[in-house]
């Protein structure tokens, strides 16, 4: 099945159902300092890319993004989330994330699987936080302001400090689970002589 559709629909489908398991449930963060919780929800995006070409990672960043809105308009939780029910916020940008992946794990081919992974993992991660908060900033600035009880002025400063502190985080975080599960499942692939990971490098 090495490099087949079959092979890509069934892995761009698994990974889709793990995107969707960590939307919905509170798998899709880790607990940080200070209260703070990072996203995961990107990961099964970049994995697909990597993996699978950059057609898999947008169809996994398709479902991504269609979970977020789906939750955003069927259980809110925080004040932003019903901003999320823009597909220019929600989906858009989730569309983007596995091409970016893709593209950082081509640049890096014939280098050494775990760095151009980790490479792949920190772009895509990174892609998703200035994509959407972007995107929060130039269609939903006004909203976001009213949602957060502020200044309308004080939006692109808010969101410039939660792209340096949560995204840079994020980014680290995309990057070491990437590179251990890429640098895992092509070990697997090459060991059992079969099917190995399709061919970017």
């Amino acid at each position: 099945m090495q490099d087949s559709p079959v092979r890509k629909i069934v892995i761009a489908g698994a990974l889709g159902a793990v995107s969707v398991v960590m939307a919905i449930t509170p798998l899709g963060y880790l607990p940080w300092f200070g209260g703070v919780s990072l996203t995961i929800m990107h990961i099964p995006v970049i994995l697909a890319a990597v993996l699978e070409g950059p057609v898999a990672g947008t169809v996994v960043g398709l479902i991504f993004g269609v979970t977020s809105l789906v939750k955003a308009a069927v259980a809110p939780v925080t004040p932003v989330d019903p901003l999320f029910t823009n597909p220019l916020v929600s989906v858009l940008p989730r569309l983007l994330i596995g091409i970016a992946a893709w593209a950082v794990y081509r640049m890096f081919r014939g280098k050494a699987t775990p760095l151009a992974a980790a490479c792949a993992g920190a772009f895509g991660g990174f892609t998703n936080t200035i994509l959407v908060l972007g995107m929060l900033g130039l269609v939903e600035g006004k909203r976001l302001a009213q949602a957060l009880g502020m200044d309308l002025s004080g939006v692109w400063p808010m969101l410039t400090g939660v792209a340096l502190s949560n995204g840079l985080l994020e980014a680290a975080a995309a990057a070491v689970f990437t590179s251990a599960i890429v640098s895992a499942w092509k070990g697997i692939s090459k060991s059992g002589g079969k099917a190995r990971i399709a061919d970017q490098e």
